[in-house]
């Protein structure tokens, strides 16, 4: 199906999201395996944490009921010392307390711990005394309540979180050592184009080496719940290219191909990808990146279908388009939180220019001066530049409606760091 209106980027991510299938599917593995994957189901705590009643700090378990006096002065007799994993059994009468540790279960009798460095021990005739001023401690302070972080069978994580490395920690804590996670999503991609040479080919006269697929390859392994299929350099031939489809299809959730989707490609192109499934031909109202094919390629043997993202040729479009649409799309698919990527404001060095009625992606050096973050262009912003994508520190978004820019304003900016 052909489509000459321009879509938003933001009508467009609406379009891929409602069309794409949820994944299916599911592994369990040990936790240290779980890093970075999507977790299936919620994890509810299987115990209350903290277990016990205990302290929060070092110093003194006390009776709320001693604290009850007019004095600034209470001196209480320590009879004892509680240490992390033994508890005391043991009675505290009044007038008396307890050396306590940070973890440690506080005793039966007591309430509250005062802080070791409020209090003077002194040490008389074999017996320990503590000093200290009774009106600056609030009964119960000091003391973590059992269940007080996570009470039995509540919801620790929740299914669709990508797992950090604080989740496995919770987990730990749990003493949950599997977990239940979304089989990894099948990810095929090639480049299309005659003109097209891999790594360790003559570089033939008008030939050039395909950087897309590196590049991708970079981008889609830093989703780890992702497996990577490369399928290499595709020729531009309607056999080539359908044989290349139904490959990847076969073995394939997702196709991510680059290049042939722009107008004036050729024709077969497009019918090779309508003779195989349901693809669109959109014009996005963005740069760079305007053109991009959307659908499915439906599998052999009539076994369901498998997603296709057509992205532009040029390397920088390449880029672009990946992280405003293909990314999320593959959170949505897997069942993970899809949350926006984080921008951050930057005070623009020289004017951005810009006519209203696409969004922009230009690229950026990001400096933190003044105590606030600037932004300067690479350059040339062409979108077969891939250079000014490897010396930016980002892309400043500028989003649909917005025009010109001056120097001296103020700018989203979508930071690389922790992204390419």
């Amino acid at each position: 199906m052909m489509q000459d209106k321009f879509q938003s980027v933001s009508e467009a991510r609406n379009n891929i999201q409602k069309k794409l299938p949820p994944l299916t599917g599911t592994r369990t593995v040990a936790i240290r395996e779980a890093l970075d994957q999507v977790l299936a189901q919620d994890i509810l705590s299987p115990i209350d944490v903290p277990a016990h009643i205990n302290s929060a700090m070092d110093g003194y378990a006390v009776r709320s009921a001693d604290l009850n006096t007019t004095s600034t002065s209470l001196s209480l007799q320590v009879i004892s010392t509680a240490y992390a994993g033994k508890p005391l059994d043991l009675a505290i009468p009044a007038g008396c307390c307890v050396r306590i540790m940070t973890g440690a279960v506080v005793p039966p009798d007591c309430d509250t711990v005062v802080v070791q460095e409020n209090t003077t021990l002194q040490d008389q005739a074999g017996k320990s005394t503590i000093t200290f001023d009774p009106s600056k401690v609030k009964p119960g302070e000091n003391v973590r309540q059992k269940g007080e972080d996570l009470a039995q069978g509540q919801a620790a994580l929740r299914g669709g979180k990508v797992l950090r490395p604080a989740d496995l920690g919770l987990m730990a804590s749990l003493g949950v050592a599997e977990v239940q996670i979304k089989r990894k999503l099948r990810v095929a991609f090639f480049s299309t184009g005659d003109e097209l040479r891999s790594l360790g080919q003559a570089l033939d006269e008008g030939c050039v080496y395909d950087s897309n697929r590196y590049t991708l390859y970079g981008m889609l392994r830093r989703l780890r719940f992702v497996d990577v299929i490369d399928m290499g350099v595709v020729k531009d031939s309607p056999q080539s290219l359908e044989a290349a489809m139904l490959e990847a299809a076969n073995q394939a959730d997702v196709i991510i191909t680059s290049g042939g989707v722009s107008v004036g490609e050729a024709d077969f192109t497009k019918q090779v990808m309508a003779k195989l499934g349901q693809v669109e031909f959109w014009k996005i109202a963005m740069r760079p990146g305007r053109p991009m094919a959307f659908g499915t390629i439906n599998k052999p043997q009539g076994q369901g279908s498998a997603v296709l993202f057509g992205l532009p040729g040029n390397p920088v479009a390449v880029m672009v388009t990946f992280y405003a649409f293909v990314r999320d799309a593959l959170h949505f698919m897997v069942g993970a939180e899809t949350k926006p990527l984080p921008t951050i404001k930057a005070k623009l060095e020289q004017e951005a220019r810009k006519k209203p009625g696409r969004t922009e992606y230009q690229r950026v050096r990001l400096i933190y001066k003044d105590q606030e973050w600037t932004a300067s262009l690479t350059g040339a912003q062409g979108s077969g530049i891939l250079r000014s994508m490897s010396e930016s520190d980002g892309l400043m978004v500028l989003s649909h409606d917005q025009g010109t820019v001056p120097a001296g304003g103020y700018v989203d900016v979508l930071p690389f760091e922790g992204l390419l």
